[in-house]
This record gives C-alpha cells, sequence and structure tokens, in this order.
C-alpha cells in the first residue's frame, strides 16, 4: 500500500505540530535511559497520518533503528483481529454469540468450575451456564491465563502447559481440548478474568468456517485491506525488518529474549490470542477500517452497526471493568467497560485522564498499545518490543500527550 509516511499537517485536522512533539520527546527519555529499546508512534486523524515517529533501535545489538515498515510482535492486538475475524461469520449467519461453544467443540459440554483443593486433587462442581461464544469475545467465561494465578488452578494450566507464549498441542483442535479439560475460575457470565479465551474463539472461526485460522484471518481480514506483512510468522526475505525482543528484568535493564530472526518460526498452534506480527501500516489499516464502520477503501468487512455493538460495554449491567475482574489486572481500570475484543471507556473522570467516553483500544505485552477514539476520529499507535514493561503506563502518558495535542 506503499511507504508509511505523514499525509497531511497537522492543523489540518486540528492538531497542533509542536504539541505533538512532546510525544517524541518524552518517550526518547524511555529509550535514553534504557528503558525500551525503541519505538514508533502513529496519531491519525480523520483518516489522516498526522504524526508520525521512531526511535532507538529494533535490535540493540547491531544498533539497527526502528523505522516505519519494522516488523513488531503485537501479542494481545492479535485478540481484536480476531474478534472481527468471527463477527464477520456472525454477520453470515455462520454463528449467533448465543451459542454454546461445545456446539464447534464437543470438549465444551459439561464443563466444571473450580471450588477449592490442590492442583494433585482439584474439587470441582458443574458449571450452572455453558460457555457461550459470547463469554469468550468477553472475557467472561471463567477460563483465565495460567501465568496470571499462582494458585491451584494456575497450576493446573502450567501443568497443561498453557503459561508461556507458545501453545501446545498439535493443532487448534488440540489446543482446544486440552483447555476444556480445565475447570473454570467461575460460572461463565458471572466475572471477568483476561485468558485464554480467544485461541479457544480460533477453533471456533476454523469449524464455523471450514478453514485453518491462519487462512482465514489472510483471506478474509488481511489481504482485502492489504495487512501484506501480518501473519503468524514473518518470510525470511523480510527478517531485515524484523525487531528483536526484549525483557524487562527486576532492576529495569533489557534482556534479548528472541532475535528477530525467531519470527520466522512457524507456530504448530497459531495463537488467535496474542500471535500475530505486524507493522505500524498494516495495523494502522485495521484501525482505520474500525473508524470508519467497518470499511476502508471500497472493502467492506463489517457493516457498522455491527461496529458500533463490538464496542458497547458489555458487561452485564454495565459494569466497570474494575469492579466485575475477578483477577487482578492491571489493564482492568476503574471507569472502563468491555465489549467484543477491547475495553472501552465509559467515564473518563473515573479512568483518570483526559479520554472520550465510546473510546476503545487493547495493547500487547510487549508494550505495544493502541485507540481509537470515534468522537475526535483518532487512531493511536504505540509499538516497542519490551515484555513487562507495561501497556497501562504507556497507555496514560501517551493519551495526555495525543490529547493535548488536539486544538480543534
Amino acid at each position: 500500500m506503499g511507504e508509511l509516511q505523514v499525509t497531511c499537517d497537522p492543523a489540518e485536522v486540528g492538531l497542533d505540530r509542536e504539541r505533538l512533539r512532546r510525544i517524541d520527546a518524552h518517550f526518547a527519555r524511555y529509550v535514553d535511559e534504557g528503558r525500551l529499546p525503541g519505538w514508533l508512534v502513529l496519531v491519525s486523524r480523520r483518516g489522516e497520518i498526522a504524526h508520525l515517529s521512531a526511535y532507538g533501535a529494533r535490535d540493540l545489538g547491531s544498533g539497527a533503528p526502528v523505522e516505519p515498515g519494522t516488523l513488531f510482535r503485537i501479542f494481545s492486538m492479535t485478540k481484536p483481529v480476531v474478534s472481527v475475524a468471527l463477527m464477520t461469520l456472525f454477520e453470515e449467519g455462520a454463528l449467533t454469540l448465543d451459542d454454546p461453544v461445545a456446539d464447534y467443540i464437543p470438549s465444551f459440554a459439561d464443563l466444571r468450575v473450580y471450588e477449592s483443593g490442590p492442583a494433585s486433587a482439584p474439587v470441582t462442581r458443574p458449571a450452572e451456564e455453558p460457555v457461550r461464544i459470547w463469554h469468550l469475545l468477553t472475557h467472561t467465561s471463567g477460563l483465565v491465563y495460567g501465568w496470571q494465578r499462582p494458585d491451584a488452578l494456575g497450576e493446573l494450566y502450567r501443568n497443561a502447559g498453557l503459561a508461556g507464549l507458545n501453545l501446545p498441542g498439535e493443532n487448534l483442535a488440540d489446543l482446544a481440548d486440552r483447555v476444556a479439560g480445565l475447570p473454570l475460575l467461575f460460572d461463565p457470565g458471572t466475572g471477568w478474568t483476561y485468558s485464554i479465551a480467544v485461541d479457544v474463539l480460533g477453533r471456533v472461526i476454523e469449524v464455523a468456517s471450514g478453514l485453518p485460522l491462519e487462512r482465514f484471518l489472510a483471506e478474509r481480514i488481511f489481504r482485502p485491506l492489504g495487512m501484506a506483512d501480518t501473519g503468524f510468522w514473518a518470510e525470511e526475505g523480510e527478517l531485515h525488518r524484523a525487531a528483536s525482543l526484549y525483557a524487562v528484568g527486576p532492576d529495569g535493564r533489557l534482556t534479548l529474549t528472541d532475535p528477530g530472526d525467531g519470527m520466522a518460526r512457524r507456530p504448530k498452534v497459531p495463537s488467535g490470542g496474542s500471535g500475530l506480527v505486524s507493522t505500524a501500516a498494516d495495523y494502522h489499516r485495521f484501525l482505520q477500517l474500525l473508524l470508519r464502520g467497518g470499511e476502508l477503501d471500497g472493502v467492506r468487512l463489517l457493516g457498522p452497526r455491527t461496529i458500533g455493538y463490538m464496542t458497547r460495554n458489555h458487561l452485564p449491567g454495565g459494569a466497570d471493568l474494575k469492579a466485575f475482574a475477578r483477577t487482578p489486572f492491571g489493564e482492568a481500570v476503574p471507569g472502563e467497560g468491555f465489549g467484543l475484543g477491547f475495553a472501552v471507556v465509559q467515564d473518563p473522570v473515573a479512568v483518570r485522564t483526559v479520554a472520550s467516553p465510546g473510546e476503545y483500544h487493547w495493547g500487547g505485552a510487549a508494550g505495544t498499545v493502541f485507540w481509537v477514539d470515534p468522537a475526535e476520529e483518532i487512531t493511536v499507535i504505540f509499538l516497542t518490543q519490551a515484555m513487562g514493561f507495561g501497556t497501562r503506563r504507556i497507555r496514560t502518558r501517551l493519551r495526555q500527550l495525543v490529547h493535548q495535542a488536539i486544538v480543534s
């Protein structure tokens, strides 16, 4: 789709150029102080890219810089993409959100809820409600992530190999059956916990569509939108653009955990929850699709009512995400709800930062962040590769810095 570049004078879309430069000055310190290897930020308004900047290295060893075409692991920013993919099947009538997951994955029948006891002898009871597709989309299924919980339930997940970034099993069908063999944290629909649910959704997509997840995403999302650099691995010929992955240690120092060429590994089990590799240009196109109500450059993937429905707060009774969460999680903050793949701002005052009601967002484990603000017609992307740095503090500062630059 051409090289990523600024497409307008910021003033043309009501943004102040000098104030936008505060973004760069602020986040440059994170690199200069050794807290991030490098980053890229993109601010778009009314479909025009008004601010694009990059700073630091995509690989600290070689000093290769972050550039507009750098490939990043986007981790949980994969989830909104898979949620959109699922909703294309919804629009075709291939499934309903109320369908029990067991209709597509038989092992999800008769699930049980953890009550007490050690991992070696857990005490469970029958779930009062089947896990439905809606529960998977909203993280209200009772499934968890193994790395989240230090208790017996977390141990059960870890014993099943469900704690790391690489999913176990031979394929998504095998993975889904492994997940179904574990107890739930709570009855579906009675709480919110960030979880492996979207990986299970990947298997639902396969069954409902008859296509492998990677093929479905390529044919139904990436190719129509021109997202040529997005997939579950990077081709060998593109690895010169790949960013290395770092982890932030207890002392705040960065340690290399996966060099850029690690992106060439083709996963046996594609992760619909965290597995995609992408670029700022590709993800920008995905966000423009959302902002425009499901259509971009003459390609319509979803209807505008579906996008509107996905980006409402779906928590029962309009519950606050922080209050409804059953497991401590940094992204669960007061003033926000959760929709079908996104956190949604309900009350900016409670969020404690400038934001618009109806703004929706999510992030990834390596510090990647995005949001879409329909009221201001703004999309924002921040990409880096630092596991453990945390997306909340990046998003909080970035919101401040973007909103202060809006002058009309």
